[in-house]
């Protein structure tokens, strides 16, 4: 009973918030990566200066999306001298610069909104490789990643993080006397943040569906039958807006993610008396044992063909990283890890071939990365706050966490990092939004 209290403390608790991508310089490494150039936008049709002056913000964020992938581009800051060059074709300005990439882009206004296109020029051997267009209404800021995530298809073939969501929980509502943590919604970069839970209680562990249009997350709130506090499971739908509850039986209903065909959940639930890992079918509200065992086991993840699960677990004495098949009941049960006093929140890769999870060690949590068979053990934050909750990207590339960063003896702030797959961290992409916890990023 003594872990699943602290379970739900390390669910709720989860760490971090900054945002507005300001990349973070972390030293002059040695790496082959492609120059790229995007013009500043020339125009057609009559435009505001409000229209202009959004048109420009959709170019610099075409920009700040490709600064994103550092290992393989650099972007090259704007300048007259390299959008004249462009402007007449000369290739050999951009060959002489070592320059790879050129996006051409191009505006055009009309009364309904502005067309935003993009033509990728390979320098190499002064070729086209296509014109792009997004029709950008009010300055749009999907359209433009849409357009991003074109251009960065087109050059590597593989989809990028440009369109993805990140959910997460932030207290930013909670006042004296009204202590809630709500449901947000943002842009991979930290922008557009949408509210969409309204001070009902305390939301955690937030996951979202592979194709992004619902929500599971689960809430503490007091039962008004006499059951008191309950941590209920609810599922939001994301295109009608409407949200029911999942599953409210007494104790915990928590954990929860979708498998990849998104007809099932698998969650933590403790009505039986012990934390078992279940699986929910979504449209029947039928129920299979996946973990039995006397111990306390939460927080699952799914790998990609849904043929291996990894979860939290005490069988040990402390919380630690195992994995096991979750098609049926206990089978191949495996602790793949054996660092810290006790383990937090694993999430897979996007490939299944590799585990993020967070360990308590030297009085504070950080990321570790290990391979879904045990071996391979990294450890990816050090001297960088306390550190949890990592969630991969789409393209496995990047991680996704919350750090907490102690400033006095009573004030601390935690904000979401995005670091990429060995470590380096990217940027904070959230800021000044109360203290922001439980990120997971769509797929």
């Amino acid at each position: 009973m003594k872990f699943l209290i602290f379970a739900l403390i390390i669910f709720s608790k989860l760490v971090a918030a900054q945002e507005g991508p300001s990349i973070i310089a972390v030293g002059d490494a040695d790496i082959d990566r492609d120059r790229i150039y995007f013009t500043a936008p020339t125009t057609k049709g009559v435009a505001s200066n409000q229209q202009r002056s959004e048109a420009g913000e959709m170019v610099a964020l075409l920009r700040n999306d490709f600064s994103f992938y550092k290992k393989k581009f650099e972007v090259i800051a704007q300048s007259r001298e390299h959008d004249d060059a462009a402007d007449k074709s000369n290739w050999d300005f951009f060959k002489g610069r070592g320059t790879k990439y050129l996006v051409k882009t191009q505006v055009s206004f009309s009364g309904k909104g502005f067309e935003l296109a993009g033509t990728l020029v390979s320098i190499t051997d002064g070729k086209e490789l296509g014109k792009l267009k997004n029709f950008v209404r009010d300055g749009s800021r999907a359209d433009a990643h849409e357009l991003a995530d074109l251009i960065y298809q087109k050059i590597t073939g593989k989809k990028s993080i440009f369109k993805t969501k990140i959910t997460f929980v932030s207290d930013v509502g909670a006042t004296r006397g009204r202590w809630v943590k709500d449901l947000y919604m943002m842009d991979f970069d930290g922008k557009s943040v949408k509210r969409l839970t309204n001070g009902e209680g305390t939301v955690i562990s937030p996951a979202m569906s592979y194709d992004q249009k619902k929500i599971v997350y689960s809430m503490i709130k007091n039962h008004s039958n006499g059951r008191g506090r309950n941590v209920d499971l609810y599922i939001l739908d994301l295109v009608t807006g409407e949200k029911s509850v999942i599953s409210s039986k007494h104790g915990i209903n928590s954990g929860a993610i979708f498998t990849p065909d998104g007809n099932y959940l698998l969650l933590t639930q403790s009505y039986s008396g012990s934390a078992d890992i279940y699986e929910l079918n979504l449209a029947t509200r039928a129920e299979r044992k996946i973990t039995k065992h006397y111990a306390a086991d939460v927080d699952p993840s799914i790998n990609a063909d849904g043929t291996l699960m990894t979860f939290l677990s005490d069988r040990a004495g402390k919380a630690m990283v195992y994995t096991a098949n979750p098609r049926s009941v206990e089978s191949n049960v495996n602790r793949i890890s054996f660092v810290g006093q006790f383990n937090a929140t694993p999430r897979f890769s996007p490939d299944g071939k590799k585990i993020a999870f967070a360990s308590w060690v030297d009085n504070t949590f950080d990321i570790y990365r290990i391979n879904s068979e045990g071996q391979g053990l990294v450890r990816l934050t050090k001297d960088f706050g306390s550190n949890e909750d990592p969630t991969f990207s789409n393209d496995g590339e990047f991680i996704l966490f919350s750090s907490q960063r102690v400033l006095s003896r009573s004030k601390a702030v935690q904000n979401l990092y995005i670091m990429d797959a060995d470590g380096e961290i990217i940027t904070a992409v959230t800021e000044g939004f109360g203290n922001c916890i439980s990120p997971r990023w769509s797929n």
